[in-house]
């Protein structure tokens, strides 16, 4: 009863059109939305910076890797190595006096240039042959990155962040670092939920069922392949601005590592393949799931006074945590955003379930 479509009338085209016809569908947005303002003064420090501030930056770069994975259907294995791209190019114009705000640009900016560099193998390529592509960039940037001491200091450096100016102003605390990452998540939000309704959605939609059959229909696969790189990347590379800016306050070759593009990519295809919801359930699966089986397991292992060894214990959770990603999956292979869409569909319905049959 609570998705009601009585009362919606198809009378425009631009209330058909509309991202969110249904009240439930804009109350619950209003409530998220509502909770995520408040936060700074409803949940403790650590939650805000431990958990929802990170949660934010990294959903911002899901939804990234998502445009060019679950929208273009392009393999992508090196979003680390563009994260760090944009990170470092922000922290070097910070400090050199450039504004953080035209700081943090640049870094998207210089991110989606070496991406589009790399992305002209996607042109002559496809499938495993991309994937190893991009993986190679992933490599070439770690040891740049690593190796160029005017860029990273060297291999165990760590370059501080200087504080960010936003406006002129500069942000000190932690509400202020958190509203930042919140503006900038909502900010990628909108423009995923509106990239689906345009003529550059439905393109690279159509090239990534077949660029072929695109092709013949007047669709330039080549051109719309790079814009799609270029839009990923100029995202993941902001992205990885925010994160050093606001949640590691400095930035080191370890932060944009392989194993980061491998969680990444685990966020997407866990959240499901060109789903926006699916990239915040993805990112806050795989991001916040791994703690919370340990502290868990651990309740779990003092209440019935089991004898754990401490190298077994923090290796349960893993397995655990490995296991569920496995069921999450043969319950429904596109991912927890399907899931809830699933859901969604049956409160449509409900209950009258059999107006389905």
């Amino acid at each position: 009863m609570f998705y009601r479509q009585a009362g919606i009338l198809h009378t425009d085209y631009a209330s058909a059109r509309s991202l969110f016809p249904l009240a439930a569908d804009r109350w619950m947005i209003g409530i998220v939305l509502l909770v995520a303002l408040t936060a700074p003064f409803t949940m403790s420090s650590v939650v805000l910076s431990a958990k929802l501030m990170p949660w934010l930056i990294w959903t911002a770069a899901v939804l990234g890797l998502n445009l060019i994975l679950g929208w273009a259907g392009q393999f992508h294995f090196g979003y680390a190595a563009i994260m760090g791209i944009g990170a470092y190019t922000a922290v070097h114009a910070t400090r050199q006096g450039v504004p953080w705000e035209i700081a943090a640009v640049l870094g998207g900016l210089m991110a989606a240039a070496i991406g589009c560099v790399f992305a002209f193998a996607a042109l002559r390529v496809k499938g495993l042959y991309l994937a190893l592509s991009t993986l190679a960039l992933q490599f070439v940037m770690d040891w740049v990155i690593s190796h160029v001491p005017a860029i990273s200091g060297g291999i165990q450096a760590a370059l501080q962040a200087p504080a960010i100016r936003l406006l002129g102003q500069t942000v000190t605390s932690e509400a202020g670092r958190y509203y930042l990452a919140l503006g900038w998540c909502v900010l990628v939000t909108i423009f995923m939920l509106n990239l689906r309704r345009t003529a550059l959605g439905r393109a690279l939609i159509a090239v990534r069922e077949k660029d072929f059959a695109a092709a013949v229909i007047g669709v330039h696969s080549l051109y719309y392949k790079l814009v799609a790189f270029a839009a990923s990347s100029f995202i993941g590379g902001v992205s990885g601005a925010i994160l050093v800016f606001s949640f590691y306050r400095a930035a080191t070759p370890e932060q944009f590592a392989v194993n980061v593009s491998i969680e990444l990519l685990a966020m997407v295809i866990v959240g499901g393949l060109g789903s926006i919801i699916g990239s915040y359930f993805g990112a806050a699966f795989i991001l916040l799931m791994p703690g919370l089986m340990n502290s868990l397991i651990t309740w779990l292992s003092q209440l019935m006074g089991a004898s754990i060894g401490i190298e077994v214990l923090s290796h349960i959770p893993h397995a655990v945590y490995g296991g569920l990603i496995i069921v999450f999956l043969l319950v429904e292979p596109m991912g927890l955003g399907k899931l809830y869409n699933n859901l969604r569909t049956y409160m449509l319905l409900w209950p009258f379930g059999y107006a389905r049959k």
